[in-house]
């Protein structure tokens, strides 16, 4: 995997943060979901190199081998503000003033609060597979918490995600069946493998959602009673064989009111489009950026 790029540890602020950086030309960082690491976009990569941009790849905090800070009672050190300037500091260590922000799932989260808490460093916004958290919470209905109940499984403050998860990660996460080595790439699903089995890294992920529902959903609010918006150009981008459509009909619609100037299409993808359609999802990528 990634031919030709650099992979090391950052330290941003005194967090630890694994970076994988290649190529030459305008900056575009990409930021995983959940469960995965930055190994996801393997594919995507290197196709964005070739087409003449600076690629950064990295494991969002708590995730991957990047670091597990000690959380709080606000889940406050994962909150994608806190994640945001992670972001930030790593593309300042890297020498990008300026740059795009890709995010996909829950890195979406981190890539919008980047644009909206850093505007003069992020040049354009990719967001996939997503709405505004706080727009997901207040849209919630019968179908959305049937389909994503694990939002709220996870955010339990007792942790019995840890304990249920834990116990046999590789199921839980259908690490060989949906999340195979032939459906993610062998040493993607290595890198993938290796995450899940840790326990530290269950942990903060699931604090991933824990502030979601608390710190983040707050910010949000507070942003738009504020009237801020993104205001740089926007994509979204929606998996048409995931769920995106069925719950918010027009995807678009719902990021207008957080967007200057936003535009969208669908993939033919299942949710994890960067290993499932990269190429359609590298073609749109590159029109946009």
């Amino acid at each position: 995997m990634f031919d030709g790029f650099t992979l090391e540890q950052l330290d941003v602020d005194g967090q630890a943060i694994r970076v994988r950086h290649g190529g030459r030309g305008p900056a575009v960082v990409l930021l995983h979901g959940h469960p995965r690491t930055h190994t996801t976009w393997y594919a995507v990569a290197p196709q964005l190199v070739a087409a003449g941009f600076a690629v950064v790849c990295l494991d969002l905090r708590g995730y991957g081998r990047s670091g597990k800070p000690v959380t709080d009672a606000e889940h406050a050190p994962y909150s994608k503000r806190a994640m945001a300037g992670d972001v930030v500091g790593v593309m300042s260590a890297l020498g990008h003033e300026r740059f795009a922000v890709v995010g996909h799932d829950r890195g979406s989260y981190v890539a919008y609060r980047t644009a909206l808490d850093h505007p003069d460093r992020v040049r354009k916004l990719v967001v996939m597979d997503s709405v505004p958290v706080l727009e997901a919470l207040e849209r919630c209905g019968a179908d959305f918490a049937a389909a994503w109940w694990h939002w709220w499984f996870f955010a339990q403050q007792a942790k019995p995600a840890e304990r249920v998860i834990c116990a046999d990660p590789e199921t839980w996460y259908d690490a060989w069946t949906t999340n195979s080595p032939e459906a993610l790439g062998p040493e993607n699903h290595a890198d993938f493998l290796a995450a899940i089995r840790d326990p530290a890294t269950v942990h903060c992920m699931l604090e991933d959602y824990r502030a979601g529902l608390t710190v983040d959903r707050r910010n949000d609010a507070a942003d738009r009673a504020a009237g801020r918006r993104i205001e740089c150009p926007t994509l979204a981008l929606w998996s048409t064989r995931d769920d995106m459509e069925q719950l918010y009909g027009d995807v678009v619609a719902v990021w207008r009111p957080w967007c200057v100037e936003v535009e969208g299409h669908g993939v033919d993808s299942t949710h994890h489009m960067a290993e499932c359609n990269p190429d359609e999802l590298v073609r749109s990528l590159r029109a946009f950026l």
